[in-house]
């Protein structure tokens, strides 16, 4: 403890800089061991929910969005209208200038089908865009209760984090489509994977911090 040299002069302990930051050294150095730890037990979830087996779709919804990034995703969700899943189909995110009929040929679907129920949407340059596009589509379709999100299992989990706030009160009913590269593989066992399950999961924090701060803004 502080001892007194004296009437009015009182020493300061030499020691209590270095307690002080020996303390809050070891404060950071705990901070940042919790911080790593939370980070890769997040990426640990994120990692599990990618799905590297695609399953039978069976469900049924008022419409039915695809994110555009690969002709699989289009020539998926247009099977899947045909089928009768859903009565309408947006595909968000097209290229400026590409019709209907380039679709049709370039993914094999009806051109019937295409004229008659699908909607191209233009505005979308990334997966928010998407989202907002989304949002616009079903106000003006009056689409009410149930959506069908299809886009690659990887990008599934950040779309349905882009699409929840802006679609509240909708079912979001999710149909990842597999990627041949990542059928029956472990991420774990793949460098490549790895690096597009960690670079994804990245994009994902990012979308739900910007969500969130969004969010705290508008109470």
């Amino acid at each position: 403890m502080p001892l007194s040299d004296g009437p009015g002069h009182i020493s300061v302990d030499p020691d209590r800089p270095r307690t002080v930051a020996s303390a809050l050294k070891r404060s950071l150095l705990a901070f940042a061991w919790i911080s790593a730890l939370a980070l890769f037990g997040g990426f640990m979830l994120f990692a599990m929910q990618i799905e590297t087996v695609e399953e039978p779709f069976t469900k049924r919804a008022d419409g039915m969005v695809v994110l555009t990034g690969g002709a699989e995703r289009v020539s998926d969700a247009i099977r899947l209208l045909a089928s009768g899943h859903a009565r309408r189909l947006l595909i968000t995110g097209v290229s400026p200038g590409t019709s209907a009929p380039e679709i049709a040929r370039s993914v094999g679907g009806s051109a019937q089908i295409l004229q008659c129920c699908v909607d191209l949407g233009y505005f979308a340059l990334n997966t928010a865009g998407n989202a907002e596009e989304t949002r616009r589509w079903v106000r003006e379709k009056q689409i009410r209760n149930s959506l069908i999100i299809v886009t690659s299992s990887y990008h599934m989990p950040r779309a349905l984090a882009e699409m929840r706030p802006r679609l509240p009160g909708f079912e979001l009913i999710p149909h990842a489509i597999v990627a041949d590269r990542l059928r029956g593989k472990a991420w774990w066992n793949d460098l490549e994977l790895l690096r597009l399950t960690g670079l994804e999961y990245v994009k994902f924090l990012w979308a739900e911090l910007r969500i969130l701060a969004r969010t705290v803004m508008a109470t």
